[in-house]
């Protein structure tokens, strides 16, 4: 067998590790691949290092967010099936590797990159043309992700948390029209406190959204809350970090292929990133789209 060659790219902004600990999990793939690593700054960079070293399997050392520029370039290179792409997760969030059972630990992951099994995926594409491979959800969740950023330093996964409580506190909702497959889940004539779109089951370093989604299935997973009172706002926090909101009558779900939403401008987080408001989106399955290495 041919020695394994790795593309290892770094963020060094990735929020929960030091030096250190890059240094041991690169020592760790040195041990049983031959590594080139690149610290990319933008999309273009990593479009650039995946042109220079064909040859490479990449790996993503760092957040949810990392590995969603990683398989977006990938994408955007029309070479997202022709390899199984490697993930260390050093991120504030995680929540890729929580659903697929990749160590949180560093140096453990990077074994698996070394020593694990590919899994095919599936993925969501906007009529953007987008890519997302975990979760997108819209309203208050992402309005909360953008009060979170300055306190991420500092709280790490916990700030999702406390920004996901102050918007709650200061959010009325917004009248959205969700439609799964054809089917209306929501009509517009109630406000929406949060909409879920779940290829994986969780945001924000373990907010299980979408609790029983399942990556390779086929099916996104999508979850609509109307519990826009002061005192179901509350019941709704607290019951999604067990992932038991869906009890609420407040809140309606489904699974389909095909998830549209509409409305008046809405926050948006994809994969952990927030993005510019939207009005109008639509996302569809893409069926086995890409393959991670996950432990065996």
């Amino acid at each position: 067998m041919g020695t394994t060659r790795l593309l290892v790219l770094s963020n060094a902004k990735a929020g929960s590790t030091d030096e250190g600990t890059r240094a041991e999990v690169l020592q760790a793939l040195r041990t049983g691949a031959d590594v080139v690593t690149v610290t990319p700054r933008d999309p273009a960079d990593i479009d650039r290092h995946l042109a220079d070293h064909p040859e490479r399997r990449p790996v993503a050392l760092g957040g949810d967010g990392t590995l969603h520029l990683l398989v977006a370039a990938l994408y955007a290179r029309g070479e997202l099936a022709s390899c199984a792409v490697g993930l260390v997760p050093l991120g504030t969030g995680n929540d890729v590797a929580r659903t697929l059972g990749i160590p949180l630990d560093p140096v453990a992951a990077a074994a698996v990159v070394l020593d694990g099994r590919d899994r095919e995926l599936d993925a969501l594409v906007g009529d953007d043309g987008r890519i997302v491979i975990n979760a997108i959800h819209l309203g208050v969740g992402a309005r909360g992700s953008q009060d979170a950023r300055p306190l991420k330093p500092w709280l790490g996964h916990r700030a999702y948390r406390i920004g996901a409580l102050i918007a709650g506190l200061r959010t009325r909702g917004w009248p959205v029209t969700v439609i799964v497959d054809g089917r209306q889940l929501c009509d517009g004539r109630r406000r929406a406190l949060m909409i879920g779109i779940g290829n994986g089951r969780s945001i924000g370093g373990g907010t299980p959204l979408t609790p029983h989604a399942l990556p390779d299935d086929g099916l996104a997973d999508v979850v609509v809350s109307t519990a826009t009172g002061p005192l179901s706002r509350l019941s709704y926090g607290w019951r999604l970090r067990g992932g038991r909101h869906e009890e609420m009558r407040q809140v309606v779900a489904g699974r389909g292929r095909v998830v549209s939403v509409s409305g008046p401008p809405l926050p948006i987080n994809s994969d952990g990133e927030l993005g510019a408001e939207i009005t109008r989106r639509t996302w569809t399955v893409a069926p086995r789209a890409w393959r991670i290495t996950v432990p065996r």
